[in-house]
């Protein structure tokens, strides 16, 4: 049997969750109503930068910290405000948000086109 493939797994992930324009995300951190989420490894943190203020989650720990009954859990991301989750270029954050969603995150969405497209949209980098 063949394995379904991730840019196939990707596009139906986006068909269900919300994806917001960098613009959009920052306006949303901005006035308080979301926190950026950083899903990438720390070798691209390192490599590329970070976006000031982000909440660095390692996409391999995400569930486990957003869970509060999890040993792991992370209070940050007990927000009321909506999880802007955002990778390199918007796969892994897709697929994350629609587990975040799976899990019962009501109010969670993507970057279009993650840090790539934050950094090409002249917004802050550290």
């Amino acid at each position: 049997m063949p394995i379904t493939p991730v840019k196939d797994l990707v596009a139906a992930a986006k068909l269900e969750i919300t994806s917001l324009t960098p613009e959009a995300a920052r306006a949303m951190a901005e006035r308080g109503e979301a926190l950026l989420v950083d899903i990438r490894d720390v070798r691209e943190l390192e490599r590329e930068g970070r976006v000031p203020g982000a909440f660095h989650a390692p996409r391999g720990m995400l569930e486990f910290w957003v869970d509060p009954a999890s040993p792991y859990h992370k209070p940050p991301l007990a927000t009321d405000g909506t999880l802007v989750l955002f990778c390199a270029s918007a796969w892994r954050s897709a697929l994350s948000a629609k587990a975040l969603k799976d899990m019962g995150v009501e109010k969670v969405a993507e970057i279009e086109g993650g840090f790539s497209a934050w950094k090409a949209g002249g917004h802050p980098v550290e």
